[in-house]
């Protein structure tokens, strides 16, 4: 018991005394690049759904 008491002792040591936590600005500024590759992501995810689609109704000939 003595040594998971210890393993959180630790835990909470190195959370607020070894950890450089983002300021409030990185923090937004991460926030925007994140949002901004997610939604490129989901538009050429998109294209490449509309163009997979359309090459099948092509080939298939159905609609």
């Amino acid at each position: 018991m003595a040594k998971v008491l210890d393993f959180f002792k630790e835990s909470y040591q190195e959370v607020t005394e070894k950890v450089t936590w983002p300021t409030w600005s990185q923090l937004q500024n991460h926030a925007v690049v994140v949002l901004v590759a997610s939604l490129i992501i989901a538009l050429v995810v998109l294209v490449m759904d509309k163009a997979s689609s359309n090459v099948l109704e092509l080939l298939y000939g159905t609609k």
